[in-house]
């Protein structure tokens, strides 16, 4: 399927690198893990072997020293392959999640950590969201008191995507009550550390699609944490946490994009081959229309992704482009696996032809990390200069 692209020729020999690694993982490999629940172990040890996981890291570290967007193209590589948010979203944090960690830690805690993270060796997750708090981060309840040797951590955390197979956890808490505080988001402290189960109960989330990549509800009872394991300044986690949302909104915008086309490829050889009344399906407009649409979406979602992805390396403010890369992206992603299901109709619903599967996962990025509604909220404050609304 002809494709738009501003790929330079270093990004298409990275792109066809990575879908070499991924080839051997069909849809009948992301079909079993979809269906039992098991973490695409395979997949990952063969991203970490080619190096992939540190795309965006330095090279001191073991990375590629390479840019978002190059990091990008990788992602909507494997999601465009049919792995979907099965195979993206078990190395998703390997590429945004230690960036606080990489740009505010100190030297000691970068030589320590980022190698074994990048070559696969130590796994992590990242506790942000709770319960009670949701999208409002400076309202979130977990607490983390000093102690002697640095702190003890109490709280709970939510959609906790691979905690039940990390060892480390990049945890955020509040360490100055928010009445103490100036600003809301102030007094908000970030640390990486062990994950000790001794400490933190994981308990998976039954949800819709993506069974392979768990999600958890975290219950954090005195975890202590020395001292060494804060990152950066005392209460000033949530400027830290900034660093990697627009990346992580890019990375889900191309993502997204990627599914769609896999959905969108997959309806067309259907309606190519499907005979109904003597034609092929494809023949009618009323099957060919939505698909071309679905194209044209597609193609401008991911132009705005790689817009928002170059203006980041470049150094650039990109928090409208890059809000939406997402915006756009999971829209147009869903949009198009919504419409293969219907082209395959009943054996659209039939596990056998995947594109059910790629409509559940694509409903997930809609909604996280961020709403659409906080998506549209960010452009017409900040793009159009229009009042806050919440």
């Amino acid at each position: 399927m002809h494709q738009i692209s501003p790929m330079s020729e270093d990004q298409m020999a990275i792109k066809e690198a990575v879908a070499k690694t991924i080839a051997p993982f069909d849809d009948d490999y992301w079909l079993k893990t979809d269906e039992t629940g098991n973490w695409p172990e395979e997949f990952c040890n063969a991203m970490a072997k080619g190096g992939w996981l540190g795309i965006a890291f330095p090279e001191e570290y073991g990375g590629a020293g390479l840019g978002l967007t190059e990091a990008a193209i990788m992602m909507q590589t494997v999601t465009r392959s049919g792995a979907g948010f099965s195979g993206a979203s078990a190395i998703h944090l390997n590429i945004f999640g230690p960036k606080p960690l990489e740009k505010f830690g100190t030297e000691e805690q970068k030589q320590e950590n980022l190698p074994k993270i990048i070559s696969g060796q130590e796994k992590m997750c990242f506790a942000v969201t709770e319960p009670n708090s949701g999208l409002d981060t400076s309202s979130l309840e977990t607490k983390a008191e000093r102690t002697k040797n640095g702190y003890v951590i109490n709280g709970r955390k939510i959609w906790t995507t691979g905690a039940q197979r990390a060892d480390k956890i990049l945890i955020i808490a509040r360490t100055t009550p928010k009445d103490q505080c100036a600003k809301p988001h102030l007094g908000l402290s970030l640390f990486y550390t062990d994950l000790d189960r001794g400490k933190i109960e994981a308990s998976p989330i039954p949800k819709m699609g993506r069974k392979a990549v768990e999600c958890n509800t975290l219950f954090i009872d005195n975890l202590e944490v020395p001292k060494e394991h804060l990152i950066g300044e005392e209460g000033a986690g949530f400027k830290y946490l900034l660093q990697g949302l627009n990346p992580e909104r890019v990375l889900f915008g191309a993502e997204s994009v990627g599914l769609g086309f896999a959905a969108l490829e997959r309806a067309a050889k259907y309606a190519q081959e499907r005979v109904v009344f003597g034609r092929p399906i494809g023949q009618n407009q009323g099957i060919q229309h939505p698909l071309a649409r679905s194209w044209a979406e597609l193609s401008a979602a991911e132009l705005m992704a790689y817009k928002a992805a170059s203006l980041y390396d470049a150094g650039q403010d990109c928090g409208a482009e890059a809000n939406a890369a997402k915006y756009l992206g999971t829209e147009a992603g869903f949009t198009a696996c919504e419409t293969a299901v219907l082209t395959h109709g009943g054996m659209g619903y039939a596990k056998e032809y995947h594109v059910e599967r790629m409509m559940r996962e694509a409903m997930l990025a809609r909604i996280a990390p961020v709403s659409r509604e906080m998506i549209l909220n960010f452009i017409a404050e900040r793009v159009l200069g229009l009042p806050k609304s919440y």
